[in-house]
This record gives structure tokens, sequence and C-alpha cells, in this order.
């Protein structure tokens, strides 16, 4: 018995001590700038927020951190599917890419929320409102397929 209350104290202390490593968040102290992605292409409010609701918290240089990204191993895991949805699509520089690469991140775009790969589960998890329903997937498509138009016309 004695072995097992220090196996948990040892525990205890390790979780403890991971509290005080975390990770820098995403958090942007700047108002979206003129490269964001909604500041160049104004999309319908609906559309608007469900991108922002959806998208933002992984694609774009501001995050909105649910509680549970206080506590450690959790904060580390969050950071590590931001930086990856950072490096995949950053919403926050968007107007920084070229024409050609925009068109083929609208399509990526297009196709990944059409497919409702995107959101990932393990966001609409702790997300409901990230969870689009059928219309507003189509509302989403429409917008972005008109955005990726006026961008790439070549539809590339």
């Amino acid at each position: 018995m004695k072995i097992a209350k220090r196996i948990l104290l040892v525990l205890a202390v390790i979780v403890l001590g991971l509290q005080f490593v975390r990770p820098e968040k995403n958090i942007s102290a700047q108002p979206p700038g003129k490269d964001d992605f909604l500041v160049r292409h104004p999309a319908p409010a609906k559309v608007k927020t469900a991108l922002e609701v959806g998208c933002y918290d992984c694609h774009s240089n501001t995050t909105r951190y649910p509680w549970y990204a206080e506590f450690q191993p959790l904060g580390w895991w969050l950071a590590d599917h931001v930086k990856e949805g950072k490096g995949a699509l950053n919403l926050s520089v968007f107007g920084t890419l070229s024409p050609k690469s925009q068109g083929k991140k609208l399509n990526e775009m297009i196709d990944t929320i059409e497919t409702r790969q995107m959101p990932l589960k393990s966001y609409t998890y702790t997300h409901r409102d990230a969870i689009f329903t059928e219309e507003q997937i189509k509302d989403i498509v429409a917008y972005l397929e008109e955005v990726r138009d006026k961008v790439a016309p070549d539809g590339e």
C-alpha cells in the first residue's frame, strides 16, 4: 500500500509540475489586417460568423481558447493543432499569397468543407456551434467559389 501512495504522490507532483510548462498562445494583439481573408473578401454575416467559428481558431493568428486549454498536456495538444492548422492555411495572411496560391487554397477549403473533413471532429466535439448545417455548407461553398472566381479566374 505504501508503494501505491508513493507512486500516486510522484504522479501528482509530475502533473502539477507540468502546469508550469505552458505553450505560447496564438493570440494576436493586433486587429485583423488588410491581408486577413475576411477583411479582403467581406462575407455575408451568416457566412462570416460560420467561418470565424469554424475556421479561424485553428487557421488564423487569433485563437479563442476553451477553459481546458489551461491544463497541460491538453494545452500542448491544442497548440500543436493550431500550429498544424496555420501551417496548412493562415487566413490572417491570406492576402499575401499569389492569386494562383489563393485559388488553390480556396479549392482546398471548398473540398474539405463539402466533404466535412473540416472542421475536425475533435474540434466540433467541444465547439458545437462549429458543426455546419447543409444550408451553411451551401452558403459557405457558394461564397468561397465566388471569391475563388474573383481572385483566380483561371480556376487555378
